[in-house]
């Protein structure tokens, strides 16, 4: 898309929604049943000034405003569209409508009018997340849920308008919605966010919608012959006790081999499944990798995916609502996710903007077929501007490096460490297995290892006083070696009140066989994103410096462990500004 479309960026319709939130650790919030906390003094307020300081350079933002959820990403006649949640009056979350932006390469975006807002007694209270479908005869479709004046969940049809029109500007909503309505067994004020459908051997479409019973949380299953009367069928595809609400879930199939995504309608022999959900008593996302009977509509996780919140995820950070999509155009399955602030209500008014997606990534089935490997879409290295490498550069104990030459604020790096020494790793204590965040928050970047923490510090101040670290720390078990992957943000700002998690996950690798481990790690300004073991485990973080800002910001490489590391090879780029949305 070139700038001569940014007329396409209209005045953004506004309207009043009253929503139901999550209480989390911020004062003064309104407590019901839900997802986002409702500032209603605040949800109103539109940006007067937008405070570009900490704002990212190459991740997927409006001009101003909130964002949430990705919604309906699909690739359609060689433009990809992503819809996204939006309030158009203000930086905190309230009056949501369905934003819209289409790109032809994932990177440059122009943003069109908003495609979907609360307008009829089915979603005249609000118009959450949803998913869109590509019916026969290449016609695109989406699903959405709606809040009904009985405050109800109910899941909503919309329709293209023109399909001529290459930018589907305009979505037509059917007086006969809503499809799908919640029945007697059906919490209705838990039931939401329909995945894109699947047409499996009888020809019947099918979806589910998130949903709860108690603290079960339920993926309910619904089929339908011509995608507008819906039917429940007489169980879930799946379900799981102590789990909670069920939001955003994802369900589609994976190949065992090669690199090709698979459609969302894809059977046969050679393909797994994977059921992903977002647990709104954690706000973090899990997944499982599993099969999928046809025949009985039944998902049934492998014995390795542990189906809990103590199981797989996409991402183990600030990471949430996510959505993939299947793009024809690259045979490839592209993943988005949003990252919320880490800040307070207060800042994200005074800095006019909150929520950025993060960079689409191609989701594949590990060769273990225990897991899924992710990897920022290759479309990024475009971006890519002034380079520079470091080779064969050992690290001594207590040893570090600075990387110059490139704006590391807006940067991607990439490094392999190769490993010695493992004899001098900690001992690993089994109780820790389920919990690496806390492990994480116990050994910071700061407590020195054996074998690590050795990684990258990023958006640093010249004298570490501020630094973000991102890093691995090796682990002695019986009979393996356990891997730990971190952020460590603790000391990432001087100011004050700021909340900063260290995150962490384990990484599936055999350390002692290969001796290298390679972190790949995306830096924006208030956001780093990274990548450890070619997409094995991957973290994201929200980090506001207030000295390591722009020009002022250092990358550094270090070592805290006990033995010497030797950086085999370090890539680091300069990071361009794509057109992002008219900005």
């Amino acid at each position: 898309m070139g700038r001569a479309n940014s007329s396409c960026w209209t005045a953004w319709l506004a309207v009043v929604l009253v929503h139901w939130c999550l209480c989390v650790r911020e004062r003064n919030r309104v407590v019901v049943e839900a997802s986002h906390v409702v500032y209603e003094s605040l949800q109103s307020v539109p940006a007067s000034v937008v405070d570009s300081k900490l704002r990212t350079g190459y991740h997927f933002q409006p001009p101003k405003h909130w964002i949430n959820d990705p919604n309906g990403p699909m690739y359609y006649n060689g433009l990809y569209h992503l819809f996204y949640q939006y309030n158009p009056s203000g930086s905190v979350w309230g009056n949501i409508v369905w934003a819209h932006s289409v790109s032809t390469d994932l990177i440059n975006w122009v943003a069109l009018e908003p495609a979907i807002y609360p307008s009829k007694p089915f979603d005249i209270k609000g118009c959450w997340s949803g998913s869109a479908t590509i019916l026969p005869g290449n016609r695109p479709v989406i699903l959405y849920t709606g809040l009904d004046p009985r405050e109800r969940q109910v899941q909503n049809i919309a329709y293209p308008k023109n399909l001529s029109d290459p930018y589907l500007r305009e979505w037509v909503k059917p007086d006969f919605n809503p499809v799908i309505a919640p029945d007697d067994g059906v919490n209705g004020s838990a039931f939401r966010d329909p995945t894109t459908a699947w047409r499996g051997p009888s020809g019947h479409w099918k979806l589910v919608v998130g949903s709860k019973w108690n603290k079960r949380g339920k993926a309910i299953l619904y089929r339908s012959r011509d995608f507008v009367h819906w039917v429940k069928a007489k169980h879930s595809l799946h379900s799981a006790r102590d789990t909670g609400m069920w939001e955003c879930p994802d369900f589609y199939p994976v190949a065992l081999k090669g690199t090709r995504g698979l459609d969302t309608s894809v059977y046969g022999h050679g393909v797994k499944y994977v059921l992903k959900v977002s647990l709104d008593i954690t706000r973090y996302e899990y997944y499982t990798v599993g099969k999928y009977y046809h025949d009985k509509d039944k998902y049934v996780p492998d014995a390795t995916s542990a189906d809990d919140n103590t199981g797989l995820r996409y991402d183990y950070g600030n990471f949430y609502a996510s959505k993939t999509f299947f793009d024809g155009k690259k045979q490839r399955r592209i993943l988005w996710g949003w990252a919320n602030e880490s800040d307070t209500s207060d800042v994200d008014k005074a800095k006019g903007w909150a929520g950025i997606q993060m960079i689409p990534r191609t989701i594949l089935l590990d060769s273990s077929g225990r897991q899924l490997v992710q990897w920022p879409i290759e479309e990024i290295e475009s971006l890519r501007g002034k380079h520079v490498v470091v080779e064969h550069k050992r690290i001594p104990s207590g040893g570090f490096f600075e990387v110059t030459g490139i704006d590391s604020s807006q940067a991607d790096v990439e490094v392999s460490f190769d490993v010695s020494g493992l004899e001098k790793a900690e001992d690993f204590d089994p109780s820790w297995a389920t919990d690496a965040e806390a492990l994480c928050g116990r050994k910071t970047a700061d407590v020195k290892g054996g074998v690590g923490p050795f990684g990258v510090l990023v958006l640093a101040s010249a004298n570490m006083e501020e630094k973000t670290a991102v890093f691995f720390r090796v682990f002695k078990a019986y009979h393996k070696h356990v891997v730990l992957m971190c952020h460590d943000p603790t000391r990432s700002s001087l100011r004050a009140g700021l909340y900063k998690p260290t995150f962490a996950g384990f990484v599936d690798v055999d350390i002692a066989k290969t001796g290298k481990i390679s972190l790949r790690t995306l830096i924006d300004s208030s956001v780093v994103e990274s990548f450890g073991a070619k997409g094995k485990t991957c973290i994201t973080s929200r980090v506001y410096p207030s000295l390591a800002i722009g020009e002022d910001a250092h990358l550094f490489v270090f070592n805290n462990g006990s033995t010497d590391v030797k950086v085999s090879e370090l890539n680091a780029w300069e990071m361009k500004k794509p057109l992002m949305n008219g900005a």
